[in-house]
């Protein structure tokens, strides 16, 4: 039986399929492109651990990455089309990818991942000198470099409703709206700087307030911006705020979050992105891990 495609031998395959322009669900996709590599029945039965099948993770790696290589897009929820980057890249590409050739293209690699992308690009010495349990950590730290990389993009496509409510939300699972777990958004329009309230007791005397910004990746948020949420939260005789943005935050705009006495918390993209996967927010654990030794007890 001939060896499963690893998960960059299926990205051409991938644009192969999608080089029609029609858009696909996933589940179309993922069969599709094992008829097109010629999968067999039992390279399609393989399964891991986690009762998944093999070959439509690898998939769905491979998708990832041409996604993030904007070579496909996601024009809605679950379905995928090749865009006109894709079409180039298969046509200088026509057997073969990796993940080295989607680094060269513009775009591709976000300077807040580096860790991660040098983690998997290391050389084999390198990783030969990590223990089997820095091996697992490495691994988790790049799947979790990739679902942040997704969750940012992803939340940057919704509309700015739906951010709001995951902000409140991610909030409330950090354990802050007491055991009621009580938190508004307030509406789109004339909420006077403030999208969200938490209310951290029954009685709503201590409360927190939100501002939730969704900026394109590379954007920062200016200190007029912060002023302006300061002012707001003057406002409503607030001592305390968090402001939380899919972008960045300028240099002038962190500094002065520092300087006024008004307690206001700074998150910006890979902040928040790292917060959701703590706290299980537009996340679901896919598979658990469970690492065993010798138990020493038992043989004395």
């Amino acid at each position: 039986m001939s060896a499963l495609p690893t998960w960059h031998q299926f990205m051409v395959p991938i644009l192969r399929v999608l080089s029609d322009g029609k858009v696909r669900d996933r589940r179309e996709l993922y069969d599709l492109v094992a008829r097109d590599t010629h999968l067999s029945d039992d390279q399609r039965a393989e399964v891991l651990d986690s009762g998944e099948r093999r070959y439509e993770n690898r998939i769905s790696w491979a998708i990832t990455y041409l996604v993030k290589a904007n070579a496909v897009v996601r024009p809605y929820r679950g379905h995928h089309s090749i865009s006109e980057s894709g079409r180039q890249l298969i046509e200088d590409h026509p057997d073969a990818l990796t993940e080295a050739d989607l680094r060269q293209i513009e775009g591709y690699d976000d300077s807040w991942k580096k860790h991660a992308l040098e983690v998997a690009t290391a050389p084999d010495r390198e990783r030969d000198d990590l223990d089997p349990y820095e091996l697992v950590e490495r691994g988790i730290e790049r799947i979790n470099s990739e679902v942040a990389s997704n969750l940012l993009a992803r939340l940057h496509s919704q509309d700015p409703a739906f951010f709001e409510q995951a902000v409140v939300d991610l909030i409330v699972a950090m354990g802050y709206g007491g055991a009621d777990a009580r938190a508004t958004r307030t509406q789109l329009s004339n909420d006077g700087g403030i999208d969200g309230i938490i209310d951290q007791d029954v009685l709503g005397l201590s409360r927190v307030y939100i501002q939730a910004k969704r900026y394109s990746l590379e954007n920062s948020v200016q200190r007029p911006d912060v002023q302006s949420f300061v002012g707001a939260l003057q406002g409503q005789q607030a001592n305390q705020g968090v402001f939380i943005t899919t972008g960045r935050f300028s240099a002038g705009a962190t500094e002065y979050a520092r300087s006024v006495q008004t307690r206001v918390v700074l998150i910006d993209g890979p902040r928040l992105a790292e917060l959701m996967i703590r706290y299980r927010v537009g996340v679901q654990v896919k598979r658990t891990l469970q690492i065993v030794d010798v138990d020493e007890d038992f043989f004395e």
